[in-house]
């Protein structure tokens, strides 16, 4: 596992601690959960942009052609 060091204002550690202590975690897996998920919405957003791209060539672009049904499998 990779060790980074970061700059970060006072105030916000002081804040970022505390949020550790109420969740029961150390500060280091509260920054590891926030990568993890930030990371995860990102591919989330990109898987989801290139199946609404394949839907859309299926019906070539045209969005009168979509059923609503179809939408839901997005």
């Amino acid at each position: 596992m990779a060790t980074l060091t970061l700059s970060i204002p006072d105030g916000l550690l002081d804040k970022a601690r505390r949020h550790a202590v109420i969740k029961g975690v150390s500060l280091n897996a509260l920054i590891r959960e926030y990568l993890s998920d930030l990371t995860g919405r990102e591919e989330q957003l990109r898987n989801s942009t290139q199946k609404f791209l394949e839907f859309s060539n299926a019906y070539g672009g045209k969005i009168e052609r979509w059923k609503r049904e179809d939408l839901y499998e997005l």
